[in-house]
C-alpha cells in the first residue's frame, strides 16, 4: 500500500492550468501487481495534467524497456515500449466509467493514484507473440515469402458432378429436399 503512495496525484488544492509529474518505474511497481505479465523493466512515466473547472485533461507519455521472455525460446529479453495515451477525468455525482478513456469522479475527490492506468497503458504495449529480436528477423523473412501469394482452389463440374454420384442413396432423398 505504502508504495502506491508514490503514484499519488493530489488535485484538489491543484490551479486550473497544467502540471506535470514523473515517475520512476522500476521492478518494485511490478511487485505491486499480481500476474506475470511484467516482472522486470526501467521506464520512465510522464503524467501532465490539464486541469480546468469542470475536468482534467491527463496525458501518459511512458518509455523504457520491460524484460520478457520469449515465447519461443523462453529467453528473457529486453522490449522498448513508447506509450503516448489521454484520459479524461469529468466531476460527476457518482465514480463511474463512462467509456475507455472517460471516467466520473466525485467533486471532492483529494488524490488520483495513477499506479494502475500506468501498468494498463504498459499492458496494452506488450505485443500477444512476445519474440527476441533473433526470431522477428526470421518471422518477417516468411511473412514476406508468403505474401502476394494467392491459394485458390475451384471445383470443375466434373468434380461435383462425380461427387454426386457417389452419395449414399440415403442421403439423396433429403438432398432433393433441398431443391
Amino acid at each position: 500500500m505504502r508504495a502506491r503512495k508514490k503514484y499519488d496525484i493530489h488535485i484538489y488544492k491543484l490551479s486550473n492550468g497544467i502540471h506535470k509529474y514523473e515517475f520512476e518505474i522500476g521492478n518494485e511497481f511490478f511487485e505491486m501487481f499480481d500476474g506475470d505479465l511484467v516482472q522486470k523493466g526501467q521506464l520512465n512515466a510522464v503524467v501532465t495534467l490539464n486541469k480546468s473547472d469542470s475536468m482534467i485533461q491527463v496525458n501518459f507519455n511512458i518509455e523504457g524497456t520491460l524484460e520478457l521472455e520469449c515465447d519461443r525460446s523462453l529467453e528473457m529479453f529486453d522490449f522498448p515500449i513508447h506509450a503516448d495515451r489521454d484520459l479524461i477525468y469529468k466531476y460527476g455525482e457518482e465514480e463511474k466509467e463512462l467509456s475507455i478513456d472517460v471516467y466520473v469522479i466525485e467533486k471532492n475527490t483529494q488524490v488520483l493514484n495513477v499506479a494502475g492506468i500506468i501498468f494498463e497503458f504498459i499492458g496494452l504495449e506488450i505485443p500477444m507473440k512476445k519474440l527476441h529480436p533473433k526470431f522477428q528477423e526470421e518471422e518477417s523473412n516468411e511473412d514476406d515469402e508468403s505474401e502476394g501469394n494467392m491459394i485458390y482452389i475451384s471445383e470443375s463440374e466434373e468434380d461435383i458432378e462425380q461427387e454426386e454420384e457417389n452419395i449414399d442413396p440415403r442421403w439423396a432423398a433429403l438432398k432433393n429436399l433441398k431443391k
